[in-house]
């Protein structure tokens, strides 16, 4: 699907979505617990599905309920946390194109009673197994990869025991095991971590942890102590809340050029991408604190200074922001791009520069060279969803209208982007 996004003032009020940060982690919370759990506000993007779906292939029941909301009741083959041999035909998860689900839901699927294999699709496909295909032998499981790389097959079942990994890759293993851990250690367990990046990640795992009955603290997020679990079969509910992520496309567009109340988005959130209102600051955009949300207003955008390394997804995003500042912004963190659904530092500079933005890559910098000014061209989303949305973002005051190419990639985290764009006024043709 191709879609033209012309220059467009946006002005409006707008609910964002849950966040699939928040929904994926729940999901398989819930399918751990033992009793059932009342989900609200739950996430509906491709990788929202993909969680659910590995749940209930998992054995978890999950139900749709009124007033938005589901009902998910715990799979019976986790309730037991005693060992057992493997036996039987692999059970087939197939993660879609979503790096959370894959990267979290392998060591809980390592606690599943038989043989298990993990598959995805298009980019999801090219990501780095090699931290699971290096771990997992340490932790009683069998695993065979595809040179590192998905479809992964797994047979044993694993038994947590004091292991130190490396955490600057993705903070998304981490999340995982500490899951996987928390469900099945017997006595207290450490996990020691060197070089974590992305920690308010871990911060919105821990939150989860919590919510869900679960003891994990962390000392430093240098060593992480894991409890035995002891929880009662009982109702748990949890609200997904709003997806900084999402939110940031709209806050960015607005600053360019709009007057928009973003509703629904916690400023107190453990999700890393709340980090966008620092950044947008920096940038001299206004932004409103109020009790109905938060109030961006188009803005004079001046060259700013980001680190990234912690919410690297905000790259795009920050990227159409800095396209309209008069100067060079510098965000660093740039490392964090390469295994994405694009390499993706490579794939803004690619396409901004299709836009007359020149961006500079140095090692852990990137430097967009912002004019203020942004060209109309046809551009290729790559089949990444951020770089989708970034460059509708920085349609919004072009010079005329930008194409993009394979639009249809929104689809993984956020399917009504173009809607809301378009219900605050933005012209669209499909």
């Amino acid at each position: 699907m191709n879609i033209t996004i012309f220059p467009s003032l946006l002005k409006g009020e707008l609910q964002i979505p849950g966040s699939k940060s928040a929904m994926q982690r729940a999901v398989a919370l819930a399918m751990l617990h033992n009793g059932k759990t009342i989900l609200s506000q739950p996430g509906i993007s491709h990788d929202d599905k993909a969680a659910l779906a590995i749940a209930k292939t998992l054995g978890a029941e999950i139900n749709s309920l009124p007033d938005n909301k589901l009902e998910i009741f715990g799979s019976k083959a986790f309730q037991s946390t005693d060992k057992i041999v493997n036996s039987g035909e692999a059970l087939e998860i197939n993660c879609g194109e979503s790096g959370l689900s894959m990267r979290m839901f392998t060591p809980i699927a390592a606690l599943y009673p038989t043989p298990v294999n993990i598959n995805g699709t298009g980019s999801l496909l090219k990501r780095p197994m090699d931290f699971y295909v290096d771990l997992l032998p340490k932790l009683g499981i069998t695993i065979q990869s595809k040179g590192g790389k998905a479809p992964l097959h797994l047979e044993g079942q694993l038994i947590p025991a004091e292991i130190e990994i490396d955490g600057s890759l993705s903070s998304q293993f981490l999340t995982g095991l500490l899951i996987a851990f928390a469900k099945a250690t017997k006595e207290e367990v450490v996990i020691k971590v060197n070089n974590l990046n992305s920690k308010p990640y871990i911060n919105l795992t821990l939150e989860l942890l919590q919510k869900f009955g679960y003891s994990v603290s962390h000392t430093d997020f240098k060593e992480f102590n894991i409890l035995p679990a002891t929880i009662p079969e009982e109702i748990i509910e949890y609200t997904v809340e709003a997806d900084w992520s999402s939110a940031s496309f709209i806050l960015v567009a607005a600053a360019i050029n709009g007057d928009v109340l973003l509703k629904g988005l916690d400023r107190n959130s453990a999700q890393a991408d709340a980090a966008i209102l620092e950044a947008l600051l920096n940038a001299n955009v206004s932004i409103q604190e109020t009790d109905e949300g938060i109030l961006i207003e188009k803005s004079v955008i001046e060259a700013f200074k980001f680190d990234a390394t912690d919410c690297p997804d905000l790259f795009p995003p920050l990227v159409a922001l800095a396209a309209y500042a008069n100067g060079t912004s510098i965000i660093t963190g740039a490392n964090r791009l390469l295994h994405k659904e694009s390499n993706r530092g490579l794939t803004l500079q690619t396409e901004f520069a299709k836009l007359g933005v020149q961006i500079d890559l140095a090692e852990d910098i990137m430097r967009i060279h912002g004019t203020g000014k942004i060209k109309a061209a046809e551009t290729e989303s790559h089949n990444d969803h951020r770089i989708a949305m970034a460059l509708a973002v920085a349609a919004i005051q072009a010079n005329g209208p930008i194409l993009i190419k394979d639009a249809e990639a929104i689809n993984k985290s956020y399917p009504d982007f173009y809607k809301d764009l378009e219900s605050l006024g933005a012209k669209t043709k499909l």
